[in-house]
């Protein structure tokens, strides 16, 4: 049978929010452009939502309808299930493994299906001759999945390293451009559609943990293993650690860091400081930007849309195309069998700190500190006090490279001296 004769890639799609509809438009709109490119007509021949009367403004008449995901997994006249539904239990997880278990391929937009049971499914979807694939999951429209699985297939990879939420990303870029606190932008977000259902899935770092743990499993062969990445949200970022950080040359963002050192393996989600003219540091508004570092190829920088309904379906038919071309690739780039369990690293790989802090101004208060950064075994690098009108003294500190033990081992002695009005703030100063 020749190429152009391949019967039709049959989807069965999951999902009309958002993203579904973005994938009905595309297949709609560019029914004769994939054809060409993939060699063989692609359509969507069964779909399934909450609500079959809700007007969505796309004609789905040609489509047969499934009130129950599950159904539409187990349906025999569909090649690829397409889950855009979200969440990581529910529906979600028993249509994804129905699916496998009929003999179809899956393609996910569900970065916490994959965060929490990614391994299991891939072994059932592997024992089965299946494929998962989730270009959709991390980062929106950057093909970084397929950058990781096929571009840099030859690399070792020695850091990965990006801004992986948008939302978390205009807040801040918003707080340095407007002077607005991070409450009245967290509520235009509100407004704008920006956050998810739980906000804390956004601005606590959660989703661009999810994110990160994908990506960490590809590029360093391992088992996802979510619950070892360390999360810390942005919501304690101030006005003044904006400030301060671009007075230094540096912005703050919500940072995803993987590496594998001979420590275990560090996933870190966390706001940190970068160079501001650094790309991480140019980053502006909603976009999203994936940095890999490998051993033959140095390092790529990958940027753009990481949410939306173009950008998203964009991606979610990359998968699909793949699939009808014939394309078969392990779930996370090698054999889910071969996968190792990370051993994670109970130290992370040391770095310069920044440390802000408003203390009592009167003699001898700053040394306090000092010597309890000295006896922590971390060294200053820069150290400014500001002006101030009242009894209190804000107080900037820059360290050379040190470990977060040794950087809470200070800021845990720093309340017994008497000194320190309120808590201090501890942010990373990452190199990029």
């Amino acid at each position: 049978m020749s190429q152009t004769q391949l019967p039709a890639l049959r989807i069965g799609l999951a999902g009309l929010g958002t993203v579904g509809l973005g994938v009905v438009k595309i297949v709609q709109r560019h029914g004769d452009l994939l054809a060409a490119r993939a060699g063989r007509k692609v359509e969507i021949v069964a779909v399934s939502a909450r609500d079959p009367k809700k007007a969505r403004g796309v004609d789905l008449s040609s489509y047969a309808w499934e009130s129950d995901p599950v159904a539409l997994a187990k349906r025999g006249d569909i090649d690829v299930f397409v889950e855009v539904m979200g969440g990581h239990e529910g529906p979600a997880r028993l249509a994804t493994e129905a699916a496998i278990a009929a003999g179809h391929d899956v393609v996910t937009a569900n970065k916490a299906l994959l965060a929490h049971h990614g391994h299991a499914l891939a072994l059932s979807a592997e024992a089965a001759g299946r494929v998962i694939r989730f270009e959709a999951a991390v980062a929106g429209g950057i093909p970084v999945i397929k950058a990781l699985t096929e571009g840099l297939a030859a690399n070792q990879i020695r850091r990965v390293i990006g801004v992986m939420n948008g939302t978390c990303n205009y807040i801040l870029t918003r707080m340095e451009a407007t002077g607005q606190g991070y409450n009245v932008l967290f509520d235009e977000c509100a407004k704008l559609g920006y956050l998810e259902a739980d906000p804390n899935l956004d601005v606590g770092g959660i989703d661009a943990g999810h994110k990160l743990s994908l990506l960490s499993a590809i590029a360093f062969g391992t088992q996802v293993s979510f619950d070892a990445v360390e999360l810390e949200g942005i919501q304690n970022v101030s006005l003044d650690d904006i400030g301060l950080a671009r007075d230094m040359g540096y912005r703050i963002k919500l940072l995803g860091v993987a590496q594998m050192t001979g420590r275990g393996l560090e996933q870190r989600m966390t706001p940190c400081l970068v160079p501001a003219d650094s790309p991480l540091g140019q980053l502006q508004g909603g976009t999203n930007m994936v940095v890999l570092e490998g051993d033959s190829v140095g390092q790529i920088v990958l940027r753009g849309a990481g949410a939306g309904e173009g950008p998203t379906a964009s991606a979610v038919m990359a998968d699909v195309m793949d699939l009808a071309r014939g394309t078969r690739l392990a779930t996370f780039g090698q054999p889910a069998a071969s996968l190792a369990q990370p051993i994670a690293a109970k130290t992370a790989t040391p770095a310069a700190w920044y440390l802000r802090m408003t203390l009592l101004d009167k003699p001898g208060a700053l040394a306090k500190i000092a010597t309890c950064l000295g006896e922590a075994g971390v060294s200053i690098d820069q150290m400014r006090q500001y002006g101030h009108p009242g009894a209190n003294a804000p107080v900037l500190i820059v360290t050379h490279k040190a470990t977060r033990e040794d950087i809470d081992h200070a800021l845990g002695h720093f309340a017994g001296t008497g000194v320190l009005v309120g808590a201090p703030v501890a942010l990373r100063i990452e190199e990029v």
